[in-house]
């Protein structure tokens, strides 16, 4: 394509590559046809380019989704305004996130009376906000870096789809949401996440309609994420938070009406007693399991009808209160919303998962949508409780809702296949044709990278796997000089892999142990560190350089045995005379696993070992497929091969300084002439 030459000429750093020209080139047949493309485009393809040039060419009007809000960050204040500005195309862009991104004016009043922000670091919290709120522009909460994440004002100055007034607001006129819905509304190409492009897709009440009506193109990327994240989506939940929180809202409400304090008092404090009070019940249970489960405790069904009897309780004491103001009104539907989401989790008909009474006959945009069966589970927290109902399969949904569209549809990552096949992620997604396109990683991985598969190591389930394995991956440590991500099946593991690792010559960065980029900076400037994390660092994790030269996965990343919803997805696949272990189990950790090797690689000067620690491997005939489906690199079972691979790593860098040096200096490499 001719716009590849101009990005070359007006983009630092931008390299032509015939892979990326393929994916553009099929992306801009899709667009033009208005069809369904699955792309796997391997590390260093350059995907976003690809995409963005044949969008921008094409003049339609977009949707661009990406895993992260980060990823949206990067996207749309980054990539895209290079790629436009090179091809000189005038086209209206907008950023759009989901509504508890944004400060919400009506709530950060509310926040001023509350007595726990009056008072402490809270308070200077509250101050920055409302300081900032006088000059932003945008109200995404993103550009105070000061505030923590987990800071407990967050959610007290922002609203979501249940606790916002909507045209009833008194702040309305002013409302961030609203003015970036609008900006959304008149874009050519809009930059969302997976769960804002879901919520679109199904018309669901996290914003005021359509991002973007008649859309004509939509470019997924990171689409390995949509099932899973499909699948929240579609479900329905509550928690404990949610509990205390609309009685919070209640009694704040009080403020604007007089007498209202004294007859809502005693509903919002059974309300919040009866949910501790579950979840003390609670306590004798698993981390997480099915509904079943928890109802077979002595003392939590009990506690269930108690919380339900507060509920009605604080119902009807709001009833006489809604026509008072909009915020009780609104806190009345909360309240019935959580009664009956409660209720609907516990009628099981004692099985684990029962067909969606709600989407019964519901029709959506003029299609038909399936009934989908549910798992009901719970999940415990440090102090809290969720309850949910999740889709076993979301394949329907989602093909009614694409077909809905009559757009162009482009499903892109790294990971897409397995095996070279994309017939698990399509049926994950409800796509029954579409265009294929497999382009992979143009790095020359026979040079750059090394895999090594330790021998001799015990079965994973062995007591002493972890040491055996820290033992196995010590040399590799050694011959690297550290510069390495160790990444473990549990947090148990890490945890004895962190005592294993005890004294040893290389700073230890430890998942857990401070914000997520702080880690990560942390690691990349301290040159020789090692990085213990779980599945949360296989992606989205981006150390390009020689900070990262190893990077150790212990155990296949099969998914967790007690997760309830796998379990009852993998029940079902045997129901219904599949496989669970082929058809689910196995395609879902390749495509983990590939994640993970993802990290090793990152750009052409790039040069590391990848040590996968699980002898089953080499000993079960299902570590073909997983060795089958990473990229062609050189395999070896012998620590002096990673030993010699960082030695030839270590002369090459010193031949590149050598001939920096004489570049610079001819004189020094004896060329005085």
């Amino acid at each position: 394509m001719a716009a590849e030459s101009v990005l070359a000429r007006a983009v630092p750093g931008f390299v032509q590559r015939e892979a990326q020209q393929r994916l553009a080139a099929a992306i801009a047949d899709t667009i033009a046809d208005r069809d369904v493309l699955l792309a796997e485009a391997g590390t260093g393809t350059g995907k976003t380019f690809a995409y963005l040039v044949p969008i921008l060419l094409s003049g339609a009007r977009t949707i661009v989704s990406t895993g992260t809000r980060a990823l949206q960050d990067q996207l749309f204040l980054r990539d895209l305004p290079r790629v436009r500005d090179a091809l000189g195309v005038d086209l209206k862009v907008a950023l759009l996130k989901g509504r508890a991104n944004y400060l919400c004016h009506h709530r950060m009043e509310q926040a001023r009376e509350d007595s726990r922000f009056q008072h402490g670091p809270l308070a200077v919290q509250l101050q920055s906000v409302e300081d900032w709120s006088r000059h932003t522009r945008s109200g995404d909460m993103a550009e105070l870096e000061a505030l923590p994440e987990d800071s407990p004002l967050l959610p007290q100055v922002t609203s979501n789809a249940e606790n916002c007034l909507g045209t009833a607001c008194p702040s309305w006129s002013e409302c961030f949401v609203v003015r970036a819905r609008q900006r959304a509304q008149a874009a050519d190409l809009v930059v969302v996440n997976h769960h804002l492009l879901l919520a679109d897709l199904a018309l669901k009440e996290e914003g005021f309609g359509e991002i973007l009506p008649g859309a004509q193109a939509f470019v997924v990327d990171e689409a390995h994420q949509l099932p899973e994240l499909a699948a929240q989506f579609f479900g329905e939940g509550t928690s404990m938070r949610a509990l205390v929180e609309v009685g919070a809202d209640a009694l704040a409400e009080c403020r604007e009406v007089a007498g209202a304090l004294a007859g809502l008092q005693g509903p919002v404090r059974a309300l919040e007693l009866a949910a501790r009070g579950l979840r003390a019940a609670m306590e004798v249970l698993p981390a997480r399991g099915t509904a079943t489960r928890a109802l077979a405790a002595v003392d939590v069904e009990p506690a269930f009808a108690l919380l339900c009897a507060a509920l009605r309780a604080l119902l009807q004491a709001l009833a006489p209160l809604r026509e008072a103001t909009t915020g009780f009104d609104a806190c009345h539907l909360r309240v019935h919303t959580l009664h009956t989401r409660i209720e609907r989790w516990l009628a099981m008909d004692g099985c684990e998962f029962t067909p969606d009474p709600a989407c019964a006959g519901a029709v959506d945009g003029g299609v038909a949508l399936p009934i989908a069966p549910h798992v009901h589970w719970y999940e415990l927290t440090a102090r809290g409780f969720r309850l949910q109902r999740t889709p076993l399969d979301v394949s329907g949904p989602l093909r009614a809702h694409r077909d809905r569209t009559h757009a162009a549809w482009v499903f892109t990552s790294a990971t897409l296949a397995v095996e070279g096949s994309f017939r698990h992620v399509a049926g994950r997604l409800g796509i029954d044709r579409a265009r294929e396109l497999i382009e992979p990683s143009p790095f020359d991985w026979n040079q750059q990278a090394l895999c090594y598969l330790p021998t001799g190591l015990p079965e994973p389930s062995s007591r002493d796997y972890t040491r055996k394995m820290i033992e196995a991956v010590l040399p590799v440590l050694e011959a690297s000089k550290g510069r390495a991500f160790l990444l473990f099946a549990s947090h148990r593991a890490l945890l004895e892999a962190v005592d294993c690792l005890h004294g040893a010559p290389w700073p230890l960065f430890v998942q857990g142990s401070e914000p997520r980029h702080a880690l990560l900076q942390h690691f990349r400037s301290s040159g020789n560190g090692v990085l213990l994390g779980t599945a949360s660092f296989r992606e989205g994790v981006d150390v390009v350089g020689d900070a990262l030269s190893v990077v150790v996965i212990d155990k296949l990343p099969f998914a967790a045995p007690d997760d309830p919803v796998f379990e009852a997805r993998l029940d079902a696949i045997r129901r219904s005379g599949g496989n669970p272990f082929r058809d689910e189990q196995l395609p879902q950790a390749v495509i983990a696993l590939k994640q993970g090797t993802g990290r090793l690689i990152r750009s052409e000067a790039d040069r590391g070992v990848l040590v996968l620690c699980d002898p089953r491997l080499r000993g079960r005939s299902y570590g073909r497929s997983f060795l089958s489906s990473l990229p062609p690199f050189p395999t070896t079972g012998s620590v002096t091969d990673v030993a010699q691979f960082f030695d030839r790593s270590k002369a090459m860098l010193n031949k590149s300084l050598l001939d920096l040096s004489a570049a610079d200096h001819p004189w020094s490499a004896g060329n005085a002439d």
